[in-house]
């Protein structure tokens, strides 16, 4: 398989988005200018984003919105569950456990974690807040795949650490800082550690989103130019 670019990915996910409106509005075929109309982008690179994957649809025929979702669904893979932990029980870590929408796509919660006393043993959402201490024991016997973490910046890296000690292989950091892999110094090279191997780390910066905003609302010309097509 070709590399496959990040903002390819995103732009699935806004794809199967699209798709998934349209089968509540009974439509059952659409096409790539259809998408690329819906999505903000150009045709070409609706197309160019699914053959990365495959061949799904039909030359003059466009695609059948029930077959295309259902194959983006498995590209994404979200047919199958994926076991959450959320680390960090503060006004955000409830607000993302109480978010109704991640059920929906085989999230599930299956542990919450934090370090106040005034915060561990609170139940939300039937689950019981433990302390971080627990993680790696918790780990021993629940299947995590991911972690969300919705700490301070200053505790997020001591918490990503935490996290891929007790084996956990997927990152979702909500604090506005940057998560740095532990390394290990070899002969002539600096390289991952063992733990941090296959470990993959997803940003969610609320504080840069704002500040791309700002930026674009003094500067609206530099947001309406035409992006360039990304080379193949």
């Amino acid at each position: 398989m070709a590399e496959i670019p990040t903002a390819a990915i995103s732009r699935l996910v806004t794809y199967l988005r699209i798709l998934e409106h349209l089968e509540l509005q009974d439509v059952s075929r659409t096409s790539s200018n259809d998408l690329a109309d819906r999505a903000g982008v150009s045709a070409f690179q609706v197309r160019k984003d699914l053959a990365y994957f495959g061949r799904f649809g039909t030359r003059g025929m466009g695609y059948t919105v029930p077959i295309l979702k259902r194959e983006l669904v498995r590209v994404l893979g979200l047919n199958r569950s994926w076991n959450v932990v959320i680390v960090g029980m503060g006004r955000l870590g409830q607000a993302i456990a109480n978010y109704p929408g991640a059920s929906d796509y085989q999230f599930q919660y299956v542990g919450l974690f934090d370090v106040s006393p005034g915060v561990v043993g609170q139940q939300v959402r039937g689950l019981t807040v433990g302390h971080m201490n627990d993680l790696t024991d918790f780990t021993r016997t629940h299947a995590v795949d991911m972690g969300f973490l919705a700490v301070p910046p200053e505790r997020a890296q001591d918490a990503a650490q935490a996290l891929v000690d007790a084996g956990v292989k997927g990152i979702l950091n909500f604090a506005p800082t940057v998560i740095q892999p532990r390394t290990t110094e070899r002969p002539g090279l600096q390289d991952l550690s063992d733990e941090w191997r296959g470990v993959i780390v997803e940003n969610v910066d609320f504080l840069a989103g704002m500040k791309r905003l700002a930026f674009y609302i003094l500067n609206p010309h530099l947001k309406d130019a035409p992006a360039p097509e990304e080379p193949a």
